[in-house]
């Protein structure tokens, strides 16, 4: 579809949604200002690639009744220093937006310095009774995992990407109708950049306590989906899981799957503690973890290895002081993650986090990788 005619549907959806409902009952208005300081680097003692992020979010929901609602919003990105500059199309993977409409802008791009906007959320809400029905740019959220979500089909997140917790959205109409009060029935379309289409639908129900989930439709024009996923407890642990079945449109001898679990309990101190575990049969051909860390996810590369292993813990010390600590083991690579993050709050809605990133391992050409990313990040809520 010509640019001119889906910037237009853009138009009618925002001017429905400001002038379609004139006696607004509430508009919320929220978001956040953090500045974060990154470092990269191979060996600690060679050279460092340093990055500075000013990220603005700024959030607009309104309520026009109690059957619409609108929200739209939106990322300001301004980036400076060697990333920028060194880093090959680092510009153009920042900026990339998978979206049917591209609703991201370089406003500027420079030698060391870029400034981006995004609107990465843009949607009507209709409700009425046990009917919901949402259209544009929203998250359609299919995870039971923490971690690794292989029924997440339409918008994958990577974990460590901790400096956007909205995670991203996509370009959809999504029909939920509730038929009881722990069941539901759930339909959704979504088109990317490509045009390509991904295409679900989804039973909810509850069984033996447990949360269950049977999903199935076609991914980006090329698999037929299968999955299921659950979400219940062992004796005051929480258990869940995802499995997903590709099957491929264009080669029928083609088959994929992926298949997740994972476990986590809270004691009564508060100390917290996870594991999970992602089995996937996909074949990945990655050189580096610099190669898989910058590059643009869906659910079928979430990670880049057969097996993968994570525990966690985390340990609020003080009110104001929390520590946690994650590892992945990746068997196949000989290789492993690390990731201590502090985090203090100044304020109520100010915080300062240290983040470490790890990576270490053997990919299939033989050479080994090491990446190291540490960031130190001042965070205001508002």
């Amino acid at each position: 579809m010509p640019g001119y005619m889906k910037y237009g549907i853009l138009g009618i959806v925002l001017f429905l949604s400001f002038n379609g409902f004139s006696q607004a009952r509430k508009f919320d208005f929220s978001g956040y200002l953090s500045g974060l300081q990154t470092v990269m680097f191979e060996k600690w003692d060679e050279s460092w690639l340093s990055e500075n992020q000013l990220h603005n979010r700024l959030n607009f929901k309104y309520y026009a009744n109690d059957s619409w609602t609108f929200d739209l919003e939106i990322r300001n990105q301004f980036i400076y220093g060697e990333f920028v500059k060194y880093i090959p199309d680092y510009a153009s993977t920042i900026n990339a937006d998978m979206g049917w409409l591209d609703m991201s802008w370089l406003l500027f791009d420079k030698l060391s310095f870029l400034l981006r906007t995004s609107i990465d959320r843009v949607w009507i809400d209709y409700t009425s009774g046990s009917f919901q029905m949402r259209v544009g740019r929203q998250r359609i959220n299919w995870g039971k995992n923490l971690v690794w979500n292989p029924n997440d089909i339409f918008n994958a997140y990577s974990y460590f990407d901790f400096d956007y917790p909205e995670r991203p959205g996509s370009d959809a109409i999504r029909l939920q109708y509730y038929t009881g009060s722990s069941s539901s029935v759930d339909l959704a379309v979504k088109i990317d950049s490509s045009n390509s289409i991904t295409a679900a639908g989804r039973f909810n129900f509850n069984v033996f306590s447990y949360d269950i989930q049977i999903l199935t439709g076609v991914f980006n024009d090329d698999d037929f989906v299968l999955g299921t996923g659950w979400a219940g407890n062992i004796k005051g642990m929480a258990f869940r899981g995802e499995a997903t079945w590709f099957h491929s449109l264009n080669n029928s001898h083609n088959e994929e799957v992926m298949l997740s679990a994972s476990v986590d309990y809270t004691f009564k101190n508060s100390l917290y503690i996870s594991g999970e575990f992602l089995y996937s049969n996909i074949e990945y051909d990655y050189k580096s973890f610099g190669e898989f860390y910058f590059l643009p996810l869906n659910v079928k590369n979430i990670v880049f290895t057969d097996y993968n292993i994570m525990a966690n813990i985390s340990y609020p010390i003080t009110p104001l002081f929390t520590a946690s600590f994650a590892a992945m083991y990746y068997p196949s690579e000989s290789g492993y993650f690390l990731g201590p993050t502090f985090e203090y709050s100044v304020l109520d809605n100010l915080s300062l986090s240290f983040i470490f990133q790890h990576f270490e391992g053997k990919f299939s050409g033989g050479d080994k990788s090491k990446l190291t990313f540490g960031f130190l990040r001042l965070k205001w809520n508002f």
